[in-house]
């Protein structure tokens, strides 16, 4: 990944900041600042997408291959949603999706049922070898 995120906490200096900002340029990254709370910027963004996949998926409303490959082709991602649970692993985004609702309690951030399911099945995704998509 190109992207760092810098979690600025409530005593964090401006000191402290712009050293963590000089190491993330060192190391030929971009920087973002935050506020310390649960999911910084790309997860409370990147969530409620993928959780609105699943619950397609789970709702019946289409299949996973063309819930993927609309957003691959309608909306110019390079992956699908369902196919970026699974990279991810659906262990570790039913943690992070328990983490967000937790602090926030917004309905966007649960897990739907299905991922519960399949995080205690032990379908964690690619790593598994098995989440929405089953991998050799």
């Amino acid at each position: 990944m190109d992207l760092v995120e810098v979690v600025v906490g409530l005593d964090t200096s401006d000191a402290t900041v712009a050293r963590a900002e000089d190491f993330v340029r060192a190391i030929g990254k971009t920087s973002i600042r935050t506020k310390d709370r649960s999911g910084f910027i790309v997860n409370m963004l990147l969530v409620p997408y993928l959780m609105a996949a699943v619950r397609m998926y789970e709702d019946g409303f289409a299949s996973r291959e063309d819930i993927d490959q609309g957003m691959r082709l309608g909306a110019g991602h390079p992956m699908g949603p369902l196919t970026l649970c699974d990279f991810i692993g659906l262990d570790v985004l039913y943690a992070v999706c328990d983490s967000l609702y937790e602090e926030f309690k917004r309905p966007e951030y649960a897990p739907p049922p299905l991922l519960k399911r399949m995080v205690v099945s032990g379908h964690h995704g690619r790593k598994s070898g098995r989440g929405f998509y089953e991998y050799a």
